[in-house]
């Protein structure tokens, strides 16, 4: 291992002093990050919570946070040959996590899989080169540029069953499963003229609101503007590719495309250092990209930046219950007419904590009803659930906890703020679920124009 792709230096003292911390030989302050393990085997339980879908859905202790860090260590200790991450038992190892972050919250030393998946696979990425299947999946981004073409495409590739199993011979993507297709046309921003003032807020309209469901970015802007706020769709610098939009290197990252993820992340600070310096709060949509502005971005190493985005960055219903607690979100809604509303959290929220905000806001709503659902991973987890080798188990993390839910209330509304989440939730069951953002603009008392 000659370098790290991400930034391990936050555990550069992590195991100092204690005899039985076990840090593999090799590795640096990587192989302090896989040595927090403790191995006391609370990952290869199964009781209600995010923490381990992979080993909850295969039974199998290799595939649970402490069966990965047994052959990262043997790895990183020289046992598994010179050039472990170009081999197959890490590969192995690796293969099934999904990234879901649960065990950096529900392990008693905090591991964290997800990152550690990121840099395994950038240095895999190294040896091997990049598929063909992850640098389409990565480059979504870039190929929405083209994206009436992509939707033709897509479109077409969904609806032809040859097309989609020569994209699964082709690409390894599963021709069991549909692919999300672009919305007929991409968020339009306002053209607003309002004055700056003291509620201000920036509005990140990730890559999957903007293309393929731009209702979501347009119900934030029309909540936030009926509450008061001046709404600042963030837009690229005139110097940094102002004709493509910004994204967070979201897909870039979670497939260890580490180098393309920075380039991103840099163009995405460059827009927001204005903003950032005036203390402008900065609003999201998608728990996956706004949440790691706020954790894995802090390893990309791009300095004070980063660490000052990740104290000013929200998801919609963070920064609603923030302000409402500040006693500046003082908007009333009205009820709405509809039964139960059963809640799936992203992983990523469940994992930060970042549920009890959406809790706090669904009380905003007058006699509303609603109960969050005990489930692990819904199993798409990004592309993952699309893979050819691994639709199967995706469909069998889903049936653990998540879809048996949804079908024992066949008549509730579906609530879950994850892309990923909804697209397994429609493959699953044939239901259509709402982002937080479309439950409140349908919530408002009044419609209210979004400039």
């Amino acid at each position: 291992m000659k370098k790290h792709h991400l930034d391990w230096s936050s555990y550069e003292t992590a195991g100092q002093g204690d005899a039985y911390a076990g840090i593999p030989a090799t590795g640096g302050d990587f192989a302090k990050a896989v040595a927090v393990c403790i191995s006391d085997k609370l990952c290869q339980r199964t009781p209600k919570g995010v923490m381990c879908p992979s080993f909850r859905a295969t039974d199998d202790p290799a595939h649970s946070p402490g069966g990965r860090v047994v052959v990262l260590k043997a790895a990183l200790n020289g046992e598994l040959g010179d050039d472990p991450f170009a081999g197959q038992a890490l590969a192995d190892a690796m293969e099934l996590c999904v990234g879901c972050k649960g065990c950096k919250r529900e392990c008693a030393n905090q591991v964290d899989m997800a990152a550690i998946k990121i840099e395994y696979q950038a240095q895999a990425n190294e040896r091997r080169g990049v598929s063909y299947r992850d640098r389409l999946v990565a480059g979504l981004p870039k190929w929405l540029r083209h994206r009436r073409l992509l939707r033709g495409l897509i479109r077409w590739r969904n609806r032809a069953p040859w097309l989609a199993k020569l994209g699964e011979f082709l690409f390894g993507i599963s021709a069991k499963r549909r692919l999300p297709e672009p919305a007929v046309e991409p968020y339009i921003v306002p053209d607003c003229s309002s004055p700056s003032n003291d509620r201000d807020v920036i509005l990140f309209v990730d890559t999957f609101a903007l293309h393929f469901e731009p209702e979501i970015a347009a119900a934030a802007h029309q909540v936030l503007t009926a509450a008061g706020y001046n709404v600042i769709t963030l837009q690229a610098q005139p110097e940094d590719e102002p004709e493509r939009p910004l994204c967070c290197g979201r897909t870039y990252l979670s497939l260890g495309q580490v180098e393309a993820a920075r380039r991103e992340a840099r163009r995405l600070q460059s827009a927001l250092r204005p903003a950032l310096a005036a203390g402008i709060p900065v609003v999201g949509l998608e728990p996956s990209c706004i949440l790691s502005l706020r954790d894995d971005h802090l390893k990309l190493g791009l300095g004070e930046d980063a660490v000052a985005l990740s104290k000013q960055v929200y998801l919609l219903e963070e920064f609603i219950a923030r302000e409402h607690d500040r006693k500046r979100f003082t908007l009333e809604f009205k009820p709405l007419p509809r039964g139960k509303t059963l809640v799936h959290g992203h992983c990523h929220q469940k994992a930060v904590g970042a549920m009890k905000s959406l809790r706090k806001v669904l009380r905003l709503i007058p006699e509303f009803e609603f109960e969050f659902i005990e489930a692990s991973c819904c199993g798409m987890a990004g592309s993952f659930g699309l893979e050819a080798e691994h639709a199967d188990i995706s469909m069998q993390m889903a049936e653990i906890d998540l879809l048996p839910a949804l079908r024992a209330a066949p008549d509730a509304t579906i609530l879950a703020n994850g892309f990923s989440c909804r697209h397994q939730i429609r493959e699953g069951v044939d239901r259509q679920p709402v982002h937080v953002a479309l439950l409140l603009r349908d919530a408002l008392n009044a419609e209210v124009k979004p400039c």
